[in-house]
């Protein structure tokens, strides 16, 4: 997979006991590369960074410090890093709006800062969101080019995340430098809501109807009708893998930034997701809450992708309905069997994009 670029290459995660960093963990592993992580505990029990027991090197620590970050980057001397450290819930972002400020503002400006440092460095994926965007609510998707904004505390801190990328590159990584007084690329990386095994976080959908599950509740929806663009976790991942591939491979006209997510024809509401989700675990309940509360969510959100599908030949794998059956499957293993099937799920994954012959899974 990926040219077989990561094999024993030096990868630094941020965030890499998180949902998505520990998924992005495990499949760097099973690729052979040497991976080492920054980030807090894991911020639930269970969690999917324990359960998979990689046995990275891992530096605990906050990436507002900047020194501590600085050493670890410094000490591991990465080939590429991937930052995914966030605070990354929107509801929480009204709770704690500085601490989601410093953390996703601040703690990106120490890692490039740490980068500045480090010159075994040669790629970095800053991870942000697709709220980063000015989001207007219109019908069509968000392309890379698109203005920023953000309503809410944790959707500007996104946009301003990816201005400070931009800011760094041009400033620090220009691309006409590179190969003379630098060797790093640099890009951005936006993806959907996603989905998938091994999320427990607060505040977030499918973690709320799980939980649920287990405690025989039900969930109360508080936004049935709004439409996001869901996608399994294994999506943008690829994405990212991908794109760390072509920036590793040197090439300038890929450090940038990218949008990652399902088709548009795929944007799916709340409701009808909690719907396809009790198809897959007849257990689950939920209604539609009657909440007062007024907090500003997005009503709807799409991406525009075809910047990846055209430059970068990367296209999703898994519809909604199959991102759905795989993490029902996957926590219903874990609850009902014990079973941890992440690695299992991430060769399914494999298998079916080698069957739409997607260039990443070409020799």
């Amino acid at each position: 997979m990926f040219g077989k670029i990561y094999a024993r290459k030096k990868t630094l995660i941020t965030g890499h006991t998180g949902f998505k960093g520990s998924w992005l963990a495990l499949w760097l592993s099973q690729m052979g590369a040497k991976v080492a992580g920054v980030a807090l505990p894991a911020p639930s029990e269970p969690n999917h960074f324990d359960l998979l027991d990689l046995g990275v090197a891992s530096v605990m620590g906050d990436i507002r410090d900047a020194d501590k970050l600085r050493q670890a980057v410094q000490k591991q001397k990465p080939d590429i890093i991937f930052h995914l450290a966030a605070q990354a819930i929107v509801r929480q972002s009204y709770q704690t709006p500085l601490d989601t400020i410093f953390t996703n503002v601040m703690g990106t400006v120490n890692l490039l800062e740490a980068v500045r440092t480090c010159p075994s460095v040669r790629a970095v994926i800053i991870v942000t969101s697709d709220k980063c965007y000015e989001n207007r609510e219109w019908p069509w998707g968000y392309r890379e080019i698109d203005p920023m904004g953000g309503y809410d505390p944790y959707s500007a801190s996104k946009a301003c995340a990816e201005i400070v990328t931009a800011c760094w590159r041009n400033s620090f990584f220009n691309l006409q430098d590179y190969g003379k007084s630098h060797e790093t690329l640099i890009a951005s990386a936006r993806a959907g809501n996603v989905i998938g095994g091994g999320d427990w976080a607060a505040d977030r959908l499918i973690p709320d109807l799980i939980r649920a599950v287990t405690r025989n509740e039900n969930v109360d929806l508080r936004n049935p009708q709004a439409s996001r663009p869901w996608q399994h976790v294994l999506e943008p991942l690829s994405g990212y893998l991908l794109l760390g591939q072509k920036l590793l491979e040197g090439q300038t006209s890929c450090a940038r930034a990218w949008n990652f997510g399902p088709t548009e024809e795929e944007n799916v509401r709340v409701g009808d997701l909690a719907a396809l989700m009790q198809t897959c675990w007849p257990k689950l309940r939920y209604r539609v809450s009657e909440t007062t509360d007024q907090l500003h969510e997005a009503g709807l959100l799409r991406l525009d992708c075809s910047q990846a599908r055209l430059h970068l030949g990367w296209h999703p794998v898994w519809d909604t309905r199959k991102a759905v059956e795989k993490t029902a499957a996957w926590y219903r293993a874990y609850y009902e069997r014990g079973e941890v099937t992440s690695a299992e799920q991430i060769r399914a994954y494999v298998e079916d994009a080698r069957g739409k012959k997607l260039t990443w899974t070409q020799k």
